[in-house]
């Protein structure tokens, strides 16, 4: 592979991202985090907003974790903003607030696996290290024609031991981030061979099997949900669904949801006052892909377990579903405006 055409088209085409020049350790781990599963365009405001919130891994480990998930909200794959967390605790009780060098240490951090490892070392640490993630998986099995799924570990295994080997002793992380820079603007889900700076080199080029690589397995099918989305209030308050601390869904909160036919004043032992449908809302998380039905209800205040009365200056605190965050923005945009005025907008 010829790593000096990578590195003269990297300094040529890379974009200027905010963790990308001279970053700190802590730095590399948020964003590589952060870009797991979520394009690039998406992570970069929030990358800001969380370095103006949390700094530091001190002031990281420090925060409430409903604040860190409040700062995440949007993003999905809410476990990453635990894992933060919690490592953040973790790294300030057993090394002094720092990421550690060595790639066993960083192991021990809760959510760090062999890519951030790789990407930690080659770009906090300037090591020759290679940082495997799925652009340069699709990069490198399109290069030597591989023509098994890059699903296996054994598969995945192959390629970092070729990553590593390509890398040179001199400036290796360079290449190793114009792999991961090619894969996202030109080596992408649909190649545009015509502009790479490997291509004569590139199997699948030379065999026409760019479209056909790399070879994956097969996803899981999506499963749809349909629900009823019960928005209900009283002069004050809102009724909310507690965070739990388990699932897919764990420390969000959202508005008390069933799925479709069940009668909820039964469920819930309220006497409810119709108003008004609001926009059905669809959201997707993990293979599931939601159908919200949302409607308004009005009410008096009564305890009822599971659930919560928060008061309408509060609710803008609190990290919400993906899904319900919209509901909630609707519902602020409209019925309920005259009567949420201290909270005039929670979604920028």
């Amino acid at each position: 592979m010829d790593v000096t055409a990578i590195r003269k088209w990297f300094f040529k085409n890379r974009r200027n991202l905010p963790w990308r020049e001279n970053p700190s350790p802590y730095e590399v781990w948020v964003s590589e985090i952060m870009l797991q599963q979520t394009q690039v365009s998406v992570v970069v405001p929030y990358f800001e907003r969380w370095m103006n919130l949390f700094p530091t891994i001190e002031k990281l480990a420090e925060a409430p974790l409903e604040k860190v998930i409040k700062a995440w909200e949007g993003l999905g794959y809410y476990s990453r903003a635990r894992n933060l967390h919690e490592g953040a605790k973790y790294l300030m009780e057993e090394k002094s607030g720092e990421l550690p060098s060595s790639a066993a240490e960083l192991e021990k951090v809760k959510g760090i696996g062999p890519y951030t490892v790789g990407a930690i070392l080659s770009f906090a640490y300037k090591e020759k290290r290679a940082a495997v993630d799925g652009n340069v998986l699709r990069v490198l099995a399109r290069y030597y024609g591989i023509e098994e799924s890059i699903d296996q570990g054994k598969v995945q295994k192959m390629l970092r031991d070729k990553c590593q080997d390509l890398l040179p002793e001199n400036e290796p992380w360079i290449i190793m981030e114009g792999l991961i820079e090619l894969g996202a603007l030109v080596c992408k889900k649909k190649a545009d061979c015509t502009v790479c700076p490997l291509k004569d080199g590139c199997v699948a080029h030379r065999d026409c099997k760019a479209d056909l690589l790399p070879l994956k397995n097969k996803r899981k099918k999506t499963t749809h949900l349909y629900r009823d989305v019960a928005v209900i209030y009283t002069s004050s308050a809102i009724l909310i669904k507690d965070a739990g601390k388990t699932g897919i869904m764990s420390d969000l909160f959202e508005f008390p949801y069933f799925e479709k036919g069940v009668l909820i004043e039964e469920v819930l032992g309220l006497s409810l006052t119709p108003e008004a449908p609001l926009p059905e809302v669809t959201h997707r998380f993990t293979r599931y892909k939601a159908f919200l039905s949302p409607h308004l209800y009005q009410t008096e205040e009564k305890e009822i377990e599971g659930y919560s009365w928060i008061p309408f200056a509060k609710i803008k605190t609190l990290p919400f579903s993906s899904g319900h965050k919209r509901i909630l923005s609707a519902l602020l945009a409209t019925h309920l405006k005259p009567l949420l005025n201290s909270v005039s907008q929670i979604v920028p």
